[in-house]
């Protein structure tokens, strides 16, 4: 497949690093020198170009651009009927997008994390989940999702994660003032986390770590009367 990048930042340099192994021929735009450049030193079957040589290159594009820069970006530029773009920006909705690069069509919107560079990752999109999934499904979750609406209230909870880190670094922070090694802490606080929750729904979890008395329980009891919860949900509703 012929693959265009345009807006080549730290989360489009993930997915196609992502991707890169699969036999796609990869174009990423200039404009992003460090991430382009380092894409293109690294990889064989990846190259920079302009914008537009992006765009003459690719069949299908992935837009990686900030929202309110996009309409001066892709302003100027000359895209096909026949290609198919996968915009990745939050800030501007699967319409807005489309809009943008007539007579091609956007006909996905999804929202990559770092993690897509190794694979693994969650996936949200909306849209076309079948150019997604034949793009990056081999190694990752596709969760597709019904509508823009939905895709709001997923980018919403997936905020989730920032403060979900500082609390594991907190934690780790915590540990490293007691043991020897506190790289070796927060590696055990990482793994814990993800390995648990990637297999065990949150609620059977918790009446796991449940045990009257125990490390788990009194903690989670002590954060809940702190009103973390509360603080969670109410923050996640001033970002709809």
């Amino acid at each position: 497949m012929r693959i265009g990048v345009i807006g080549c930042g730290t989360i489009s340099r993930a997915a196609v690093e992502g991707i890169v192994h699969n036999g796609h021929e990869i174009t990423v735009s200039k404009r992003s020198t460090y991430h382009s450049s380092f894409l293109a030193e690294t990889y064989e079957n990846v190259r920079t170009a302009d914008n537009q040589g992006v765009i003459d290159a690719s069949d299908v594009l992935f837009l990686g651009l900030m929202a309110e820069a996009a309409p001066d970006v892709l302003g100027p530029l000359e895209f096909r009927e026949g290609q198919i773009v996968i915009t990745f920006m939050a800030g501007a909705s699967l319409e807005e997008a489309d809009a943008l690069v007539r007579p091609a069509r956007a006909t996905a919107i999804m929202m990559p994390f770092p993690g897509i560079a190794q694979g693994g990752t969650p996936i949200m999109m909306y849209g076309d989940a079948e150019i997604v999934t034949d793009i990056f499904g081999d190694s990752n979750i596709i969760f597709p999702v019904r509508d823009a609406e939905e895709m709001t209230a997923y980018l919403c909870a997936q905020a989730v994660l920032s403060p979900v880190a500082r609390m594991v670094g907190d934690a780790a922070d915590w540990l490293g003032e007691r043991v020897s090694d506190k790289a070796q802490g927060e590696a055990f606080l990482r793994a814990l986390v993800a390995s648990n929750l990637s297999t065990t729904a949150c609620d059977p979890l918790i009446e796991a770590l449940n045990t009257p008395g125990g490390y788990n329980q009194r903690l989670r009891l002590h954060m809940d009367a702190a009103g973390v919860s509360k603080a969670l949900k109410s923050g996640l509703s001033i970002l709809v």
